[in-house]
């Protein structure tokens, strides 16, 4: 089971980024799939997860309106789309997935490794 994040860089505030996470060894329309983040000085936040059903994504407060998890089943990946970033969402991203949990839990089981979003102009 892996976990591959990827699509981070350096964006203006104001900017768009997408991070792509792509599973092999199982098909993640089947768990809940997380974003979280860990910032200079701050404390690992779950950013949205999307259970894989019908349900609704969920959303920290700070990132609603801006950021869209969605995935692409055929591809066996998770998005985050990320609008109107802001100086505040720099940070490592990390995806994750849940075997035996849901989204509301942040015990995940299978992690990826990060990638880096820095926001800055």
């Amino acid at each position: 089971v892996q976990l591959q994040a990827s699509g981070g860089g350096l964006a203006q505030p104001g900017g768009s980024l997408r991070l792509s996470c792509v599973a092999s060894g199982f098909t993640l329309d089947y768990y809940p799939i997380a974003w979280f983040r860990h910032g200079p000085g701050r404390e690992r936040e779950k950013v949205s997860c999307s259970n894989g059903s019908d349900e609704s994504p969920s959303y920290a407060d700070s990132v609603k309106g801006r950021f869209t998890i969605f995935r692409d089943d055929a591809k066996n990946t998770v998005y985050l789309q990320m609008n109107s970033l802001k100086p505040e969402d720099t940070a490592v991203y990390y995806c994750a997935a849940s075997f035996y949990g849901s989204c509301l839990s942040d015990d995940m089981d299978y992690w990826g490794q990060g990638t880096q979003v820095t926001v800055s102009s």
